[in-house]
């Protein structure tokens, strides 16, 4: 009997590392999808543009990247959408989650990590992984000082965290 293959992946953060398995038993195209972003490249220099303390971090938009038009930041994809695929798993701590318009079916490749327990996002959101290494980074850009942005939400960070790249771990 062959063991299960685990998911990973390694986030290289201008702050510090985290590593998140990826459950592709209850969301495989999700799963597919970010580790062929991520291992494509397309993460590499976007940034967490949305950062709310105690309840997620934001990334994966490509307009943050470097001479990107960060007035459209949480507005690009990857030229498509994915389905969703909910689940029963829970936003808490460490979970990742796409990030998603008001349609369902509207992700591509922005995510989020929650900082806090964010259960009202269930089955409404496809969560696909936790965090399992890194925890103190993912406190320390939950920590990134924020002002009011274009919304006027107060979750625009003051300084850049970049995400420098995303990649599948063997």
């Amino acid at each position: 009997m062959s063991e299960k293959t685990i998911n990973k992946v390694l986030v290289e953060t201008s702050e510090g590392k985290m590593v998140i398995e990826l459950w592709d038993d209850v969301a495989p195209n999700t799963v597919a999808n970010f580790k062929k972003l991520a291992d494509g490249g397309f993460y590499d220099g976007c940034a967490f543009h949305r950062i709310i303390d105690g309840f997620m971090i934001q990334g994966g938009c490509p307009n943050t990247k470097p001479g990107g038009n960060m007035a459209m930041a949480g507005t690009g994809d990857p030229g498509y959408k994915i389905k969703a695929e909910f689940n029963n798993r829970q936003h808490v701590r460490g979970v990742i989650s796409m990030a998603r318009s008001q349609s369902p079916d509207s992700a591509g490749c922005q995510f989020f990590i929650c900082t806090g327990n964010a259960t009202f996002l269930d089955r409404q959101y496809t969560c696909f992984g936790k965090l399992v290494e890194g925890d103190d980074v993912l406190e320390k850009i939950s920590k990134t000082p924020v002002e009011a942005g274009f919304s006027g939400e107060k979750s625009t960070p003051k300084r850049r965290v970049e995400i420098k790249s995303i990649r599948s771990q063997p």
